[in-house]
């Protein structure tokens, strides 16, 4: 896995990051397993001869989520589901952003760890990315991790007089090419 030595700068027009959740509950069959993709986000990637040297910090701006996928449920999701969850969110997360920083970066042969905090609503938990090389040329990576609502005080959605609840665990999802990074 080579990547050239240097600082790379990410944000939306570099990649993605999404959150994917899921549903649960009596009435999980009623509601939609959602993809919202985080549409303000920058990331400060350092890296040396020594992958394991390298040094991510991030941050996620959660005023900017938009729901662009429901899946499952009884009916399709609608334009104005989407509205209406984006008008949810806020009430459920409070305004702010999250930030990741690393601790440990774990090379392996097509991809490797990343292990670090994330920080959000005044609390850090720990966070394992799992990140994958994706396509023949360099650069390019996908990662995926799992965290709990709970472990930053959030309380999870719950409709139908708690009948229909969102999952505590949700996957965060990224998407990056370096190529496309600026390199100050």
């Amino acid at each position: 896995m080579a990547v050239d030595a240097g600082t790379y700068q990410l944000g939306p027009a570099a990649g993605r990051v999404a959150i994917r959740t899921g549903r649960a509950g009596l009435a999980a069959r009623a509601g939609h397993d959602l993809l919202i993709e985080v549409t303000r986000w920058s990331a400060s990637v350092t890296v040396d001869a020594d992958l394991a040297a390298a040094s991510i910090i991030a941050e996620l701006d959660f005023g900017s989520l938009a729901v662009r996928e429901g899946t499952g449920g009884a009916k399709p999701l609608t334009a104005k589901d989407r509205a209406d969850i984006e008008k949810t969110i806020p009430k459920i997360l409070g305004p702010g952003s999250a930030t990741f920083t690393s601790t440990r970066v774990a090379p392996g042969a097509a991809g490797g760890a990343v292990e670090g905090t994330v920080t959000y609503r005044g609390r850090t938990v720990p966070l394992r990315l799992d990140v994958a090389a994706t396509g023949p040329e360099p650069g390019r990576y996908r990662g995926t991790a799992t965290v709990a609502q709970t472990a930053f005080g959030i309380t999870p959605y719950t409709g139908f007089f708690g009948a229909l609840k969102l999952r505590d665990e949700i996957a965060l999802e990224f998407d990056v090419d370096l190529a496309r990074a600026t390199r100050p």
